[in-house]
This record gives C-alpha cells, structure tokens and sequence, in this order.
C-alpha cells in the first residue's frame, strides 16, 4: 500500500480488494513513524481523513459512481487553502489564519475523491529552496537528514518521498516543484503556462506572472501524472493566466523516431558527474527504444538567471518586501540587524531576497538586455526541441545539497526557474540513487506537449525503476 501508484490503490479500492479505511490507516501509521524525523506534515487532519475513508468506502458498497482516485490519500502543500487547515506560507504575520475554503486545484483533487491527509511545510513565503519557515521549522530529507528537501513544495517531495502519500500538490514559480521532486527521488511535474489554476494559494502571481507560477502534481509513480492533470486542468474563471488547451495522451507517444536534445549544463554552472552520467544513461536508453538523440549546447543558457529575473521583475506586482510585511514592506536592514540578533520573525533567504530584489530595477539596460535575451532564448529552445521532440536537462546541478549550503550557490536554481518564463512544461524524473542519494533528470517540451514529457517519464521509470523507498523507512 506504501508503494504503489495512486492509480493502483484506486482500481483495488472500486473493485473492493482493498478499503479506502485500510489505506488511509496505513499511510496515517506511516507518516506517525517517520514525520517526526522528516517535519514534513506540518498539521495533519488524520481524523477527517479517516471519516472521510469509511464514507468512501461506503459509497463504494452502495455502488455509487466514483473519481478516479477515490479514497486514495494525498498531500496539500502549506500554501494551498484547504478548509479547516492552516494559509500561513510559512509567514509568522499569518500564524493562526486558517481556510474557510478549497484552493481550487485541492477542491478538484477532492471532487475526484482524493482524502487529504494534511498541509505540508514551504519555505518562508514560498521563495527559496530549503523548505524553513519560524512558523513550523526545517523540514529534513527522507535519504538523509542532514541534506535538504528542496523548496517550496519541500514538504510535499518528502512526504511523498518517504511513502507517507503517494502523490501531493505542489506549485512552482522557479523549480518549486521539480528541485524537490528531485531531492526527494519522487516525479513532479511543471504543466504548461495556463494548463492549471492556481487559485486560491498564497502568495499569488499577478500580471504576467500568473502564467509563471504553475500547480502541479508530485507522484511516487509516472502513471499517475496524466491522470491528475486531467483532473486539475483547465480555467476556473479566477486564474487570469488558465486558459482552456487541449491535453493529450501520453499513450499517443512512439519512442521511435522521437527526436532527443540532451543538454547536459547551462554554460555557467557545472553538474555533478554521477547526474551527467545518469542523463547520458537514459539518452542511451532512449536511443535504443528508437529515439534520436542529439547532444547540443544551447549557450544562451548562461543568461537563464537573469532573464528569469528581469521577466518576474517586468510582470509587476507587489515586491517580497511587501509580502513579507503583508502590505507594508519590511524595513530590510533593520530586520536584518533583528535576524543577526536573534530577534527577527523572518529567514535569512527570506530577507536576503528582499534586499537584492530591487537590483533589476538598479541595472536599468541590463534588465532590458535580458528581456531580449529571453526573447532570443524562447525562439531557440522551440526550434531546438522541435514540433515533436523533448530535451532532456538537469534538475539541479548537484545532488541534495546539505542544510545551509545552497545560500554559498545561490543562482544553481536557474536550470529549473528559466523554464518558468520559458511556459514550457517539465517533469522531473528520479533515475535511481547515487551515494544513497536520488539521481534524476528533466524532460522538457515545447508549450502544450506535456503529453511527450511524461511519455518519456514513464520510459525511463520502466527502465531505470523510478521512485526508490528510502531504506531508512522501509528496512
């Protein structure tokens, strides 16, 4: 029960081989062994989930026409509304707000009867990839707790990494979804720009940049990718950037013939030789399926940082100084001299994000040197990836780094937040361990072919085995 797909657990559930309570008890009985450790779950509804487990079951005996994933629990990121549950992102200002109402992406997930069994931990205000907030803490890695869980959607890789639920909802303005997918060992994918809503999280996108922020699933199987997305996607009438697009089956995909760029570094910043040679791995795999591969070198990568900057900077909106001020910015040297004393409510990243966010603004020709980049590097990432191919390209360049070490690194993140403002889709996809450590690689695509991502997804857990149970929850 702990390790198969949500699909799976679903198809047992219809055909009454298994009870949506067994399933949700198990999960429950796991997730009491290891959160501890992890401080994944930061409020669990563990009573409501079971309620909710024998009502399932009992429409199940009435015969009563059901979702696709009934009675499978899941997780909610932090920054999802989810009734009854704790909206803080992480922001001590917001200690004590509690839903009234379903995100709308929760409310879908639940539609199709997926039990929510609690909210996950997010770094402070979703903006930075270790998952530590002074609301509920640091959340630690499922393969090793010394190393982090990846941000924001932290809570989410973990807890499904570590079998507690077999797939969460994440959201990803910068790799928000995928770096932790990665450093969990679990798949996660970035829809396309406008493919799903994301209503009803905070802090929201506004301006072009709703098309930047993405919600999406993480899943300990490829299987259940399309799936969830058909049940997530399309517009809700709150989400400016959701705009109707059609979504295409996977099983549509032939490997052969598929034409496969492998770009293995962005120019600027090396990757690691266990993730190069785990990548070169699945391009000889794929090549033997009967893909094309090419290995290329795009160098209007080394300016992914920056274009990501200037477009966030160019769609407006509130500044993070605001956010974290909840309307009024935050005097950031004074809450800088609070944080060296101890004294401050905020993170470090946090503040240092507010203090160097106005740097965009400061470059003055820069930034709209790098907006004309960003025109340049969409054109050539469309015509490098073709009307029916994929490129393959790291999801980070290392693998889980310890706690603390990505603030000495900071710009590593760009391979995962150019594909943002690129609105191209992406799944990360684990290819085993290294060091006791996940391995794992991105599949990326043009805008609207989410369906050859996760084809290839799914190729690569046949051939590689996918999510691996850490050994330290499953020995």
């Amino acid at each position: 029960m702990l390790q198969a797909s949500a699909s799976a657990l679903a198809r047992r559930i219809r055909d009454r081989s298994l009870s949506s309570r067994a399933l949700v008890d198990a999960h429950i009985a796991h997730l009491e062994r290891c959160n501890p450790t992890l401080n994944a779950l930061v409020r669990d509804r563990f009573a409501e989930a079971r309620v909710e487990a024998d009502l399932a079951d009992e429409a199940i005996r009435r015969g009563d026409a059901v979702g696709p994933f009934h009675g499978v629990p899941c997780s909610i990121k932090e920054a999802f509304a989810l009734t009854g549950m704790p909206n803080t992102s992480g922001l001590v200002a917001r200690k004590g707000l509690v839903a009234d109402r379903d995100a709308t992406a929760v409310r879908r997930l639940r539609a199709a009867g997926a039990i929510p069994l609690g909210v996950t931990n997010v770094s402070e205000l979703c903006m930075w990839m270790e998952s530590d907030n002074e609301v509920y803490g640091r959340t630690d890695n499922p393969y090793d707790p010394s190393r982090i869980v990846g941000g924001s959607s932290g809570g989410e890789g973990a807890v499904v990494g570590a079998g507690g639920a077999p797939f969460g909802l994440g959201s990803d303005i910068g790799g928000s979804i995928r770096m932790p997918a990665f450093f969990n060992g679990v798949f996660g994918h970035k829809p396309s720009a406008g493919l799903v809503p994301g209503s009803g999280q905070f802090p929201m996108a506004s301006g072009a940049a709703t098309r930047y922020l993405t919600t999406g699933p993480l899943t300990r199987k490829a299987e259940d990718l399309y799936p969830l997305l058909r049940v997530l996607a399309g517009p809700d009438g709150e989400d400016p950037g959701c705009k109707p697009m059609a979504l295409t089956d996977p099983a549509t995909v032939s490997l052969e013939g598929l034409d496969v760029i492998t770009v293995e570094h962005n120019g600027l910043v090396r990757v690691q030789s266990a993730l190069i040679a785990a990548q070169r791995a699945a391009c000889a795999h794929l090549r033997r399926r009967g893909a094309r591969v090419h290995q290329v070198h795009l160098p209007e990568l080394r300016s992914s940082l920056a274009v990501w900057s200037a477009l966030l900077a160019e769609a407006g909106g509130p500044s993070f100084a605001e956010l974290l001020g909840q309307g009024t910015a935050i005097p950031v040297f004074r809450e800088l001299v609070a944080w060296l004393l101890g004294r401050s409510d905020h993170t470090l990243p946090a503040i240092g994000l507010a203090l160097v966010e106005k740097v965009p603004a400061l470059l003055g020709d820069t930034t709209a040197a790098a907006i004309e980049s960003a025109a340049r590097l969409r054109k050539t990432l469309d015509e490098a990836i073709g009307a029916h191919g994929v490129m393959l390209y790291p999801s980070y360049p290392r693998q889980a780094p310890r706690h603390g070490t990505p603030l000495l690194w900071p710009i590593q993140w760009a391979y995962t937040a150019v594909l943002n403002v690129m609105e191209l889709p992406a799944t990360q996809v684990p290819l085993g361990l290294s060091g006791g450590l996940p391995l794992g690689v991105q599949v990326v695509a043009r805008h609207g072919e989410d369906h050859r991502c996760l084809a290839v997804a799914s190729e690569l857990e046949r051939a590689f085995g996918g999510w691996v149970p850490p050994p330290r929850w499953f020995s």
